[in-house]
């Protein structure tokens, strides 16, 4: 097993995020870069082809881009397995990861909306991969809380950052939506409670992503507190 990793990061990243998780709960110790979105430094540039998080760079010398990659790297080389052991179970887990971008990108272009107008024709279009999600927990037939039952998988790796963003943004601006969906929602609360998941970002990430919202000018970003707004300024 290698003995240093790197794992390169923005403090919101919700990609680096789920590989921190899948190092988190395999008990991998590693460091964090932070990286400048606004100046990325050349090494940085020099591992990473998109010159986007996440990186996970091997006792200095290799390196591994993409989520997904980085986190079927870490299950190949380092135990416990967080896959399925059974053949088909762990090819739904590798297609239901899959999924995550359309989740994804319904989440982000929600919050990141310029308008109200905006973010509600936005946030009208975020029942249709929940509904997608719900009938895949249906149809696991798991009693939970985690996707395959009770162990942590690298598909609750995948989603836990993306439903995480949905809980900030709902506290800013309610959507009522997670509510008709009983089975994401258990699901939510159980990924958010997980120790792997809380130990995987910043101690104040919530206040960080909405100084992130106040920096980019979203329009979300009206119902931050005066607190925050001040850290924000400060930055």
């Amino acid at each position: 097993m290698p003995s240093k990793f790197l794992l390169c990061s923005f403090k919101t990243c919700p990609w680096v995020q789920r590989a921190a998780i899948v190092l988190q709960e395999k008990k991998i110790p590693y460091d964090i870069a932070y990286i400048d979105r606004d100046n990325r430094p050349a090494w940085f540039l020099a591992i990473s082809p998109h010159a986007k998080v996440p990186v996970l760079q091997i006792d200095g010398k290799e390196s591994i881009f993409e989520s997904n990659a980085i986190a079927e790297y870490l299950e190949e080389t380092t135990m416990p397995r967080l896959h399925p052991a059974d053949p088909v179970a762990r090819a739904r887990n590798r297609a239901w990861t899959d999924f995550v971008p359309t989740f994804a990108s319904a989440l982000s272009t929600t919050m990141y909306a310029d308008s109200e107008e905006e973010f509600t024709a936005r946030a009208a279009k975020i029942p249709g991969p929940f509904g997608k999600l719900e009938e895949a927990l249906a149809r696991q037939g798991s009693t939970g809380p985690y996707f395959n039952g009770p162990k942590l998988s690298l598909v609750d790796a995948a989603y836990a950052p993306f439903l995480q963003r949905y809980s900030f943004m709902d506290r800013l601006r309610p959507l009522g939506i997670l509510e008709s969906f009983p089975r994401l929602s258990a699901w939510r609360d159980a990924l958010l409670a997980a120790p792997a998941v809380k130990a995987s970002t910043v101690p104040n990430i919530e206040a960080v992503w909405q100084e992130n919202l106040i920096l980019r000018k979203r329009w979300l970003a009206k119902f931050v507190s005066e607190s925050v707004r001040g850290a924000a300024a400060a930055a």
